[in-house]
C-alpha cells in the first residue's frame, strides 16, 4: 500500500505541476523570472518552518548536507530553465526539460553500476516521445537555449535520483525544508547580482498567482515528492512526475480554451503508456501470452 501510495503521490505532484504552468504564466506578466523564483522559495520556506519547526531542530550535519545539494540542483534546474527559455521556444523548453526522465535511469548505472530496469527504459522513451509530441514545433535549429534546457534537465534529473538516495537516511522534512531554504538564498543572490529591484509589483494578480506557485507547486509538490520518492524506485518517479506535461497540456484546454488536437491526444496515450509500462511491466500482456500459450499445449 506504501507503495501505491508514493506512485499516487507522484501523480499528485505532476497534476499540481501542471496547473503551476497558467500561474507562472500569469506571474511572469508582472516579475521577473528569478523574482517569481524567489517568492516561491520564500513562501515554501516560511510555511515549511513554521509547520514543521520540530524537524528544524532535529537535523544533523549530514541531513542538513543533503539538503543543501538538494537544493542547489533544484535552484540550478530552474536557473538554467529559465535561461533557456530567453533563447528558445516555450514548446521546445518544456520538452527538453522532460528528458531528465531519460537520464535518471543512467544516473544509477553510472555511479552506482546499477542494472538498467528494460521496462523503466521503455517507459522513459514512451514519455519522453509523448512529451516531445505533446510540446515541440517541429522547426528551428538546436541553439543555446536548447543546450541551457538540456542543462536543466540533467540538474532535475540528479534532483530526483537524490531525493531517491537521501530520503532513505533522513527525514524526507528536514530535506524539503533545507533545499527550500537553499535555493531561496541562491535566487536572492541571482536577483542581487542582476541588479533587479528586490521590491516586487504589488499588483494583486500576480502576487496570487506567486502565492500559488509558493504554496502548492512548491511547498505541497516538493514535500509530497520528497515524502513519496522513499516508496518507489527513482524511474518510476521520473516516468510519472513527466505526467506534469500531460497536465499542463489537459488544464490549458480545460481553462485556457487551447484547441484539443490530435497531437495532444497522440503524446497523451504515449505518456498514459510509459506509466503503465513502468509501473506493470506489461505482466498483463504476459499473463496473457502465457494463458494463450498453455491453453495451445
Amino acid at each position: 500500500m506504501r507503495k501505491y501510495a508514493g506512485e499516487l503521490g507522484l501523480l499528485l505532484v505532476a497534476v499540481i505541476w501542471g496547473t503551476g504552468f497558467i500561474a507562472s504564466a500569469i506571474s511572469l506578466d508582472f516579475m521577473s523570472p528569478y523574482q517569481v523564483m524567489a517568492i516561491r522559495f520564500l513562501i515554501a520556506s516560511c510555511l515549511m518552518a513554521l509547520i514543521f519547526i520540530k524537524h528544524i531542530r532535529a537535523l544533523t550535519r549530514q541531513a542538513l548536507a543533503a539538503g543543501v545539494v538538494l537544493g542547489i540542483f533544484l535552484f540550478l534546474a530552474f536557473l538554467l530553465q529559465t535561461l533557456g527559455l530567453q533563447y528558445t521556444t516555450p514548446s521546445k523548453n518544456a520538452f527538453l526539460t522532460a528528458v531528465n526522465v531519460v537520464i535518471v535511469p543512467f544516473i544509477g548505472f553510472l555511479l552506482f553500476r546499477r542494472g538498467l530496469d528494460k521496462f523503466g527504459l521503455i517507459g522513459a522513451v514512451l514519455a519522453i516521445a509523448g512529451v516531445g509530441i505533446l510540446s515541440v514545433e517541429l522547426n528551428g535549429a538546436f541553439n543555446t537555449g536548447d543546450a541551457l534546457t538540456l542543462l536543466c534537465a540533467v540538474c532535475f534529473a540528479f534532483h530526483i535520483f537524490f531525493t531517491a538516495e537521501f530520503v532513505k537516511k533522513h527525514s524526507p522534512i528536514g530535506l524539503t525544508i533545507v533545499q527550500m531554504f537553499t535555493a531561496f538564498l541562491l535566487s536572492i543572490l541571482v536577483i542581487v547580482f542582476r541588479g533587479e529591484s528586490v521590491h516586487f509589483d504589488f499588483d494583486g494578480r500576480g502576487l496570487l498567482a506567486a502565492s500559488y506557485l509558493g504554496v502548492f507547486s512548491t511547498t505541497v509538490a516538493f514535500l509530497v515528492q520528497t515524502l513519496a520518492q522513499k516508496y518507489t524506485t527513482e524511474t518510476k518517479a521520473a516516468i510519472i512526475l513527466s505526467t506534469e506535461a500531460l497536465f499542463g497540456t489537459l488544464f490549458s484546454v480545460l481553462i485556457l480554451h487551447d484547441q484539443l488536437t490530435i497531437r495532444i491526444i497522440i503524446g497523451s496515450i504515449l505518456i498514459l503508456a510509459a506509466v503503465i509500462t513502468a509501473e506493470t511491466k506489461l505482466a498483463f500482456l504476459q499473463n496473457k501470452m502465457s494463458r494463450r500459450y498453455n491453453g495451445n499445449d
